[in-house]
């Protein structure tokens, strides 16, 4: 059974994709009076001395350090509204809509939809700005314990299982109870590859530029332009030129006029234009002409 593949979806990274800033050090450590180095030292004993997976590392380290504070999901979520963001990101997601779709677009049934896939704290982006902006967030997850306390790791993201919450994307199974594994034909998928838009920053994303790039999806790799030692560049140079992961790259400024909102609104209106032709070519092979006189 086919179902209607008139959706088009932006995916985003969020940790120097849509932020300068990882949203640790932007609203977490200030908060509790974690120093960043500290921190990230500690993580990478556990990672590079003790094998650690990154992310498990740093809850880990999360849990040490906010231990004796009883910090809650809820916390968490009050301190996400304070995230902070690259030019334009609170407004490319109600713009794009606008400016992307024309009538005709609208009159076939073809929608929008944005995604933010990080490997930061999924409570966080709960509370920040960006959450009604968007149909699904997916993040690394803590568990409380029965007093409400964050206890231990519920749900990691590493840069590798990202790729679970593409296919997630694709198939329509945004609940973690869905079995992503299932099988479902092509035709079957709410959102195919062709229709989405992958967003990120660097070689964290590399195995969802990959997965973009095999089934026919659209990625941009984006850096920071502030960053005077070049290094966001020099990422997202090397993932395009040497790499050939990704075809565009672009500065991390979602305003109007800027070098990545052209590429994004393009992008959108050759995906919005090739399911409108869809739409009209399967409407003329269902048309059977009346017999004439």
């Amino acid at each position: 059974m086919s179902v209607p593949q008139n959706t088009i979806a932006l995916v985003y990274d969020y940790d120097q994709t849509l932020s300068p800033s990882y949203m640790q050090d932007d609203v977490l450590f200030p908060r509790f009076g974690i120093d960043p180095e500290q921190f990230w030292r500690k993580c990478n004993v556990l990672v590079k001395e003790k094998q650690w997976d990154g992310e498990l590392a740093y809850m880990k380290c999360l849990l040490d350090y906010l231990g004796m504070d009883n910090v809650t999901n809820e916390d968490l979520i009050e301190l996400g509204k304070g995230l902070s963001y690259y030019p334009g990101v609170e407004d490319v997601f109600d713009e794009i809509r606008e400016f992307c779709l024309r009538a005709e677009h609208q009159a076939a049934g073809i929608t929008i939809e944005h995604y933010i896939v990080s490997s930061g704290l999924h409570a966080l982006l709960k509370g920040c700005s960006l959450a009604g902006k968007v149909k699904a967030i997916f993040g690394c997850e803590f568990g409380e314990d029965d007093l409400g306390r964050i206890s231990f790791p519920k749900r990691t993201i590493s840069h590798t299982t990202k790729t679970q919450y593409l296919f997630r994307i694709n198939k329509g199974m945004l609940n973690h109870h869905d079995d992503v594994n299932d099988h479902m034909p092509a035709q079957a998928r709410p959102i195919p590859f062709q229709n989405m838009i992958y967003v990120g920053d660097g070689p964290t994303d590399v195995p969802c530029f990959t997965v973009m790039k095999k089934n026919g999806g659209h990625a941009i790799a984006v850096y920071n332009p502030k960053d005077q030692t070049g290094r966001s560049f020099r990422k997202c140079f090397q993932l395009c030129t040497h790499a050939g992961r990704v075809k565009h790259i672009a500065p991390a400024d979602y305003r109007k006029g800027s070098h990545l909102r052209l590429l994004l609104e393009e992008m959108v209106k050759e995906v919005a234009d090739r399911i409108l032709q869809e739409r009209l070519e399967e409407g003329q092979q269902g048309r059977v002409a009346a017999p004439g006189f």
